[in-house]
């Protein structure tokens, strides 16, 4: 029996476009820029922690009418906040993440 391939992406060197450091393969995450449930179809790959960051501080329709881009991600203040912190940790580090204490409408 022959044993089946990777998908190609599992193995190349992804660079999270939010922190801009290398994503180890167990820290692969793919985000979608508009959630699925508003329509959305694109997906961009980033660390799991920089993923659980923006469902921590975002409704889904804040990311789907407001904060639909990487570029758009990294203009929300808290968000910012995140990335400038996390840019110093290595490229393997995950830690809990904690929900937004604002109120959270969909």
């Amino acid at each position: 029996m022959l044993q089946q391939e990777r998908p190609v992406i599992a193995q190349l060197d992804l660079i999270c476009p939010l922190c801009e450091r290398k994503i180890p393969l167990s820290q692969r995450d793919a985000h979608h820029l508009v959630p699925k449930s508003k329509g959305g179809r694109y997906t961009e790959y980033l660390h799991r922690i920089c993923h659980r960051q923006i469902h921590a501080l975002l409704t889904e329709t804040e990311l789907a009418k407001q904060f639909n881009s990487v570029d758009a991600l990294l203009t929300h203040s808290d968000m910012a906040h995140f990335v400038a912190w996390v840019k110093t940790k290595p490229d393997d580090f995950m830690e809990r993440t904690r929900k937004s204490q604002r109120r959270r409408t969909s």
